[in-house]
């Protein structure tokens, strides 16, 4: 049974830092993509930053420049270091990891129950 585990959220000022980890564990062959998204309350849910095996990026307008994503492949561990946050960055945030269980011949995406981040003002 594959499980993805967030941590690291909390309640941070504007302008503060916070960092996210994801890790996923149980019987895996193979990792490939690692993602976070977000949701705000009465919105949807948004890609925030993504990163391939390799470690190619990308990144949400609203997050470049602020938001870094990096990755440990030999612990199928995803992190989101979030600097300079604002109050809009307030959302309950979800990693996603699309992956190939042991046993399967397929790669399926997986989700973490999410993890929310307050940024006061």
């Amino acid at each position: 049974q594959v499980q993805l585990v967030e941590s690291g959220g909390g309640l941070v000022q504007a302008g503060g830092s916070l960092r996210l980890s994801c890790a996923a564990s149980g019987s895996i062959f193979r990792t490939n993509t690692m993602t976070w998204y977000r949701q705000a309350p009465g919105k949807q849910r948004e890609l925030v930053a993504h990163i391939t095996k390799p470690g190619s990026t990308n990144y949400a307008d609203s997050v470049k420049g602020r938001f870094t994503i990096s990755r440990d492949n030999a612990k199928n561990t995803v992190f989101l270091q979030m600097n300079s946050l604002k109050p809009e960055d307030t959302a309950v945030y979800y990693c996603n990891a699309n992956l190939q269980p042991r046993g399967s011949f397929i790669m399926s995406d997986y989700w973490g129950q999410g993890t929310q981040v307050t940024v006061s003002s």
